[in-house]
């Protein structure tokens, strides 16, 4: 109900019981309908999925993208478990592993079939907790719930632009009926 205030009280003090109802009936429905304007959510697609034991988590997220076409998507959502990690801590060049049993406490980034860019935060059993970019290599241990939302208003693309060495990404905001 973005934009929409609530309205003062409108009703006099002598106006009578049945009155007053009937008037806040009529105001509530009038501030009811005037809210219900279409928003950006009715072009957000959602996709829910599950990976299983032993599949890597950052695989069967892009094969899903892969899959549905996924050109602008997200992590709304990602909860679950690993016994094995790859993870490349902030200004690194090489992925740090580990294995055991570990919580996904975190999963968030961007998806797209032109690349995709993923963090995660894992916790283990003495609740330390650590962080980074996903890499190829965490294996799922009994579940990773994942749901990811896409629009199709954009393309994600990662490009160089020169302010980073690295490929960032590009945001492309389609035309309407492109």
């Amino acid at each position: 109900m973005k934009g929409c205030q609530p309205f003062p009280n409108p009703f006099p003090e002598t106006v009578t019981f049945a009155n007053m109802r009937f008037t806040y009936i009529i105001i509530a429905s009038l501030f009811l309908f005037s809210c219900n304007q279409p928003t950006a959510m009715d072009k957000l697609t959602a996709h829910a999925f599950r990976l299983k034991p032993g599949e890597d988590l950052k695989t069967g997220i892009q094969n899903l993208v892969n899959e549905k076409q996924i050109k602008a998507g997200w992590v709304s959502t990602g909860v679950g478990s690993l016994t094995s990690y790859q993870v490349r801590f902030a200004n690194q060049p090489n992925g740090s592993t580990d294995s055991g049993h570990f919580e996904i406490v975190s999963l968030t980034g961007t998806v797209s079939t032109n690349g995709s860019h993923l963090h995660i935060s894992l916790s283990d059993s003495t609740g330390k907790t650590i962080g980074g970019h996903l890499m190829e290599g965490c294996k799922i241990y009994t579940t990773a719930e994942i749901v990811l939302l896409s629009s199709n208003e954009f393309v994600f693309k990662r490009e160089k632009d020169g302010t980073t060495p690295w490929e960032e990404l590009q945001v492309e905001k389609l035309k309407p009926n492109q």
